[in-house]
């Protein structure tokens, strides 16, 4: 065999198998979206009624998860709020990729005082650590799910709207699109056609690999009493509500951290796939 030959060969199987990671995590990450969606069919009993003569039983045959305090079944609590977990974790990251990307395309396009403002903006929620600046935003908005989301989201767009101005940057400057300027389109058409298709790739790994971050982050300020309210059914607000108990039910405390840890696990591995298969050299090009 030709020397020459083995680089080849080591890429063509770590293309494959970036290509097998991709479709097995990807899998896997539908999976769990889809069981989010029919969560309401799937789970075996009502997640929210109570039966206090079978409260805090252990895992067995009929429950596989045991129950909480009240003698609601846990695998059916934990099933019904993936619905709330995974649609607000992707709602989250859906809104901060969206506002950091406008902003950072407005910034890099126009530039000017535009930027510096703005940039100078991003650069102060940057400063501070971002759990914190979210526990500080949800406190005084009055925490509940939805005011969750918008801490978050508001301590999180400028990542995108970095990356989407430095993108925008150095595309600015390319041939097509100095020609799609002087062909007299409107700026709105060439950022739309032209400039985003290009930029949008490094953006939308940086989204895949937050999902996962978003998660924790959202099951954090649940936890800490900043995120969905009880009865709701949400992985962070089950933990903390059954933090006393447990030394002496941990699996009331166990089946909502295992939830977590899996979805976690899922979208961190499959935005690493994501950005794996995105490089040029790992794709032997």
């Amino acid at each position: 065999m030709n020397r020459s030959d083995i680089p080849v060969r080591k890429q063509k199987i770590r293309r494959d198998t970036t290509k097998l990671r991709l479709i097995v995590f990807g899998t896997l990450a539908g999976l769990l979206i889809l069981c989010s969606i029919f969560s309401k069919y799937l789970c075996p009993y009502d997640p929210y009624l109570q039966d206090l003569s079978i409260a805090k039983a252990p895992p067995g045959s009929a429950h596989l998860f045991g129950t909480d305090r009240y003698g609601r079944d846990m695998l059916s609590r934990v099933i019904i709020g993936s619905r709330t977990s995974i649609f607000s974790t992707l709602l989250l990251v859906a809104i901060i990729t969206v506002t950091g990307t406008l902003i950072g395309v407005l910034c890099g396009w126009h530039g000017k005082k535009l930027d510096t403002i703005l940039m100078r903006i991003s650069d102060i929620f940057l400063a501070f650590p971002g759990l914190v600046f979210a526990l500080a935003v949800a406190g005084v908005l009055g925490g509940g799910l939805h005011n969750a989301i918008i801490a978050l989201a508001a301590i999180s767009w400028p990542k995108y709207a970095r990356i989407a101005r430095s993108q925008t940057l150095a595309q600015k400057e390319t041939t097509y699109l100095q020609a799609a300027v002087l062909s007299g389109s409107s700026t709105g058409k060439i950022i739309i056609r032209h400039l985003i298709p290009n930029i949008i790739g490094p953006i939308l790994v940086t989204a895949m690999l937050d999902i996962g971050t978003m998660m924790m982050e959202l099951a954090g300020l649940s936890f800490l009493g900043l995120g969905a309210k009880p009865p709701m059914a949400e992985w962070g607000s089950m933990m903390s509500d059954s933090r006393s108990m447990m030394a002496t039910l941990p699996w009331i405390t166990f089946a909502p951290g295992l939830a977590i840890f899996i979805s976690v696990m899922v979208f961190n591995l499959l935005g690493d796939t994501i950005r794996d298969y995105a490089d040029p050299k790992a794709r032997g090009r």
